[in-house]
């Protein structure tokens, strides 16, 4: 077999190997960008850049914290993770949230996405003597910019 053949073969042994490791995400994943964090301290938001999730463009999102009745949660300290769970790496920068923008509305900045798929954002909340978590996921598919 000639190499370029055979290195053909493994490219393509190799992507179906991922495809059958990674998957298609989970059919009863939740996809809404607002909910209960879960203790059920706070509602937490996120919204997208106008234009949506992107693929390797470096973005910020808006994160709205309100309490359970509706009122702004201002001054929280608000730490982010996440990744690829299928793929068991994290983002490939390092978003932060920086600031608040308004009462109850920061701004999460750094987000980037380097491919499509499955990933997930997750949120520690720490508001005076509350802290909570809250996880959300966004779903990225093949062919945006």
């Amino acid at each position: 077999m000639p190499r370029s053949s055979l290195l053909g073969t493994v490219a393509a042994l190799a992507s179906a190997a991922v495809l059958i490791a990674c998957g298609s995400p989970p059919k009863d994943l939740d996809l809404s960008l607002q909910h209960a964090s879960t203790q059920g301290h706070f509602v937490v938001g996120l919204t997208p850049p106008a234009g949506g999730p992107a693929i390797n463009q470096i973005q910020t999102w808006q994160l709205r914290l309100t309490a359970t009745d509706g009122r702004p949660v201002s001054q929280a300290r608000i730490l982010f993770d996440g990744g690829m769970p299928q793929h068991g790496h994290g983002f490939p920068t390092r978003p932060r949230v920086t600031r608040e923008l308004s009462p109850g509305v920061y701004a999460l900045e750094g987000v980037k996405f380097s491919m499509s798929g499955w990933w997930d954002m997750r949120l520690g909340i720490q508001a005076g003597d509350r802290s909570d978590t809250a996880v959300f996921n966004v779903v990225l598919a093949d062919g945006l910019r």
